[in-house]
């Protein structure tokens, strides 16, 4: 479409060449309600407790907590958040049918150096009168956050935004994802592919087998998001692009002999 004033051709005549509907030139998508964003709120805190918690248990649970939602609004909340119980059964992070399902390939493998196991995942970020979604590459073995993208919608695009800023870095072995429709998609598998990269899939239903990049999310909400009320996305970009730099340059890690991720993984380029 042409902006108004922009050409001579009405947008009236626009939408007809084009076969639009008029009305979606004056639509203006209406903001979450109060207890729509409460309620995801609450289910991304509780899902961080309860993994297993499918849509029918965090019904009732939000009922029991004042908060009265049917299965049906609790499910699509949870596919909308991207989020799906740790046990096998029905799917919300959906792959679309016509894309190809790699198979699982760190079935008895150990990260053993940096860069040769990356795992990719999409969370979501809490703000005050709405949310964002956070995309983060993560190195396996040195825990380090190769790069990350925010984005306010599902779309594709801010996946790619990261997977290009990773590979510009340098090439995994192996890069690991779930199922969802997102990194299914030709154009995010053909783009590791053509790194050399080998493409791995969690089994469905099977979150924990991205462990490393759930765990990540557990450390950015518990030390971080939330201790914030953010009330812009531009508020929360900034802080989240801080609390990933300590995070990666900073902050120590048990499971690395007290030493931040930056410090393990940039150790390969100083032997």
């Amino acid at each position: 479409m042409i902006e108004a004033g922009a050409a001579d051709v009405p947008l009236t005549v626009q939408t007809d060449i084009l076969s639009l509907s008029r009305s979606s030139l004056y639509y203006q998508p209406a903001p979450p309600s109060a207890a729509e964003v409460a309620a995801k709120h609450r289910i991304d805190e509780l899902y961080l407790e309860f993994p297993y918690y499918g849509a029918r248990r965090m019904a009732a649970q939000l009922d029991r907590e004042g908060q009265p939602f049917d299965r049906k609004t609790v499910r699509t909340y949870m596919q909308e958040m991207g989020l799906i119980a740790v046990y096998p059964g029905p799917n919300l992070s959906k792959r679309h049918r016509a894309h190809r399902v790699f198979p699982y390939l760190l079935r008895d493998v150990t990260p053993s150096a940096p860069d040769h196991v990356w795992g990719t995942d999409i969370t979501y970020i809490r703000l005050r009168h709405g949310w964002m979604y956070l995309v983060a590459v993560l190195d396996w073995y040195s825990r380090y956050i190769v790069s990350w993208a925010f984005s306010d919608t599902l779309e594709i695009g801010f996946v790619l935004d990261a997977a290009r800023q990773a590979l510009a870095r340098t090439t995994p072995q192996i890069w690991n994802t779930d199922q969802g429709s997102h990194f299914t998609s030709p154009q995010f598998t053909e783009l590791v592919l053509a790194s050399g990269a080998r493409v791995s899939m969690d089994g469905k239903g099977r979150a924990l087998d991205n462990i490393f990049t759930e765990r990540l999310w557990r450390t950015i909400k518990y030390d971080h998001v939330f201790l914030h009320d953010w009330a812009t996305p531009r508020e929360a970009r900034q802080s989240l692009g801080q609390f990933i730099h300590t995070y990666n340059e900073r902050r120590l890690h048990q499971s690395l002999g007290y030493r931040p991720p930056a410090e393990v993984y940039f150790a390969k380029t100083a032997t």
